[in-house]
């Protein structure tokens, strides 16, 4: 479906589920009787860019949006038509599925025009039914499957959310170290990022389904509100996993403040132990007179004695206070 001129796929849909592929000389020529026309351009090609703004008979306002360079999630009645722009997970490979793909629609009960700027795997099913004779019957259809097929593939993200954070909650109960905090940290912002751009697509759904459009059965309404109702629920899912994900951070900063406080708790009974003993020997090594047992040859012995009573003095008052 790669193409140089930007015209990636157009299809005359039969009514029947099939579809004919028309090129540029088709598009041009076609007539709302021959049936309903879907159009897929890449919208950073010049040529497809000349086609919308001059050729395609639309307004220049919707034309605009079609080859926007940014877009949220919206759904803004025209006429007898109506604009969607629609996000859907990177599933490209290589990409990471929260760096969203954008897709672009105008439709008027007569032909679908639709826009992106990278490969969409959606569209890309859809094509391969209509091909086969299995796809959508009509626009409203083809509108009602772009959404749903769109949305399903949320799902796939979603449950790989779920399963990372199981076993990051599985390696923080396991005894895992400080590597879990920039784990955690990736998949918390990897969240924060999908839920940016699922959130205002509820929004734009709800429009859709609630729209005035008479080309809209109330099928493809059926299945809009349903890919609505999806949106709401993986936005409570990731809600869910961004608390959970919340939880087992703050446990893992606790295990390892109690880790850090044990061990300075350590040292500080170690220092504690030979801070008499540094001292002792230190106020015994001065170079003065009048050192005592300078002069005995069993001072040494002495003092190492007089040493290790000081340090069974310490570890029995420690033990006392129940420091060890």
């Amino acid at each position: 479906m790669e193409t140089t001129d930007g015209l990636i796929k157009a299809l005359l849909l039969d009514g029947k589920g099939g579809g004919k592929i028309l090129d540029w000389n088709g598009i041009r020529h076609w007539l709302p009787e021959q049936g309903a026309l879907w159009v897929h351009l890449d919208f950073t090609n010049t040529e497809a860019q000349h086609w919308l703004m001059h050729d395609s008979a639309l307004d220049e306002i919707v034309a605009d949006a079609l080859i926007a360079d940014e877009t949220r999630p919206r759904c803004d009645s025209i006429a007898d038509g109506v604009l969607v722009s629609l996000r859907g997970v990177n599933n490209n490979p290589g990409a990471d599925p929260e760096d969203m793909v954008s897709l672009r629609i105008f439709a008027d009960g007569q032909r679908v025009i639709s826009t992106r700027r990278r490969k969409l795997l959606t569209i890309t099913d859809i094509a391969e039914a209509l091909e086969s004779g299995k796809g959508p019957r009509s626009v409203g259809e083809l509108i009602a499957e772009f959404t749903d097929r769109m949305v399903e593939r949320m799902s796939i993200v979603i449950s790989e959310l779920d399963d990372r954070i199981d076993e990051l909650e599985e390696a923080v109960l396991s005894g895992a170290g400080r590597e879990l905090q920039h784990n955690l940290l990736d998949l918390r912002q990897e969240m924060l990022k999908l839920r940016r751009y699922i959130s205002p697509q509820r929004e734009a759904l709800s429009r859709l389904h609630t729209s005035k459009n008479t080309w809209l059965s109330d099928n493809d309404r059926l299945l809009i509100r349903e890919a609505n109702d999806k949106v709401m629920r993986y936005l409570e899912d990731l809600d869910s996993a961004r608390d959970r994900a919340g939880v087992t951070q703050e446990a893992l900063g606790n295990r390892l403040a109690e880790q850090m406080n044990s061990r300075m708790y350590v040292l500080s009974l170690v220092a504690g132990l030979f801070l008499p003993l540094g001292f002792l020997t230190g106020l015994l090594g001065i170079n003065v007179g009048g050192i005592p047992l300078a002069e005995d040859p069993d001072g040494f012995l002495e003092i190492v004695i007089i040493l290790v009573i000081v340090v069974a003095v310490q570890v029995a008052i420690f033990m006392r206070k129940k420091w060890f």
